[in-house]
């Protein structure tokens, strides 16, 4: 899915917004829910956010098979063709999910979701 700016958008799943805190380190003083179903127009995209730790794992040692395998004794080529097996579905997952990005969306409440990622979100 691709977010632009104006999109009317609409809250996928209930949002629990972080734990005030004042005075003292830990001291909570409020909790803010969203619900689900919440809408909203997306105000700026931002930038795009990293891959995922496995995902960068994967393409490095796939780059190290390719480049150096060849040449690695048959058992250490075996660990490494193991590891990258094990890494290959969330390379999978990621490729398909595509570019994903942080949004600034304000919400019809009044409310303004920073930073949001864009897996919370659904067109309308």
């Amino acid at each position: 899915m691709t977010l632009k700016e104006g999109l009317r958008v609409r809250l996928a799943e209930d949002l629990a917004l972080g734990e005030a805190v004042a005075g003292e380190p830990g001291a909570v003083v409020g909790f803010l829910s969203l619900a689900a179903g919440t809408e909203g127009t997306v105000e700026r995209v931002d930038g795009e956010l990293p891959e995922s730790e496995e995902a960068r794992e994967y393409q490095r040692l796939k780059a190290l098979f390719e480049d150096y395998g060849h040449t690695m004794p048959a058992a250490s080529r075996q660990q490494l063709e193991a590891k990258i097996a094990a890494l290959e579905p969330e390379w999978t997952a990621q490729q398909e999910r595509g570019t994903r990005v942080t949004v600034r969306v304000r919400l019809d409440n009044g409310f303004v979701l920073d930073e949001a990622h864009q897996d919370i979100l659904t067109p309308l």
